[in-house]
């Protein structure tokens, strides 16, 4: 596929989790956004007994309007959403994104990595893997990020091996919010990979594992889902490298 040049936007951002974690549309528009190299994360907050976001430099798009792969995939995905009620249109945008690999060791803290995209309501999918140092890790995974604004607020949506922590920060730190409808638990076996789609509509929120949903989510009424996108990884481990997420075949779809 082809490359486009990139430019540089960094940032990083931690944030205490509250609760403590246990061991036929026609043709429709598409672009390919790139990356910089992969940044990495430090912090000098000490660690908590919760899943913690650093802001540290984030992965980088540009727009490369000659690639057109994953299209008809990417399509067939809009027309299942819309099907099943979890969209109101089948009009929209794609906009594809550069794999993403990154390691974090600092148990319970997540690391947020913002891209530089606003959106209210939309859809994001992408294809994670990853691993932790420990057997014994607490809950650990790679996820999406959404609603982040100004004042660090944001939510996060997390996938581990047995469940889907999906989490509200209200600047002061995280805590967790249960689902309305499902169960919100997955049973993953090693290696630890898997497909997730988080959709965001009218202050709703769907999560689908390997094309199954996993839960629907009820959005906080004081707090903004309209702001900027971006990708986590939570650390289960202080041990070696902690967790290590590799996220590919990402992008994001948002309504015309």
């Amino acid at each position: 596929m082809p490359k486009a040049a990139s430019i540089a936007l960094s940032i990083i951002l931690l944030v205490p989790l509250i609760n403590a974690c246990a061991p036929e549309t026609p043709d429709l528009p598409a672009v390919l956004f790139t990356r910089t190299p992969q940044p990495t994360a430090t912090s000098t907050v000490p660690p908590t007994a919760t899943p913690i976001p650093t802001i540290t430099p984030t992965p980088t798009l540009t727009p490369d309007l000659a690639a057109t792969q994953h299209i008809e995939a990417m399509q067939n995905d809009v027309r299942s959403y819309y099907d099943a009620g979890y969209l109101e249109t089948r009009e929209g945008r794609f906009q594809e994104y550069d794999d993403f690999e990154v390691e974090w060791a600092q148990l319970n803290w997540y690391q947020l990595h913002p891209l530089p995209d606003l959106f209210a309501d939309f859809y994001m999918k992408a294809h994670f893997a990853w691993s932790s140092a420990s057997d014994g890790a607490n809950v650990s995974g790679c996820g999406f990020i959404f609603g982040l604004q100004e004042d660090r607020k944001h939510y996060a949506v997390i996938l581990d091996k047995q469940k889907v922590l999906f989490l509200i920060d209200s600047g002061i730190g995280s805590r967790e919010i249960k689902p309305t409808r499902g169960t919100g638990t997955v049973q993953i076996e090693e290696p630890l990979e898997a497909d997730m789609t988080l959709i965001v509509r009218d202050a709703y929120s769907y999560v689908l594992v390997d094309g199954l949903l996993v839960g629907e989510y009820t959005l906080s009424q004081s707090q903004p889902y309209q702001g900027r996108l971006g990708l986590t990884v939570l650390s289960g481990t202080n041990r070696d490298y902690g967790t290590r997420c590799e996220i590919s075949d990402l992008y994001a779809w948002s309504p015309l």
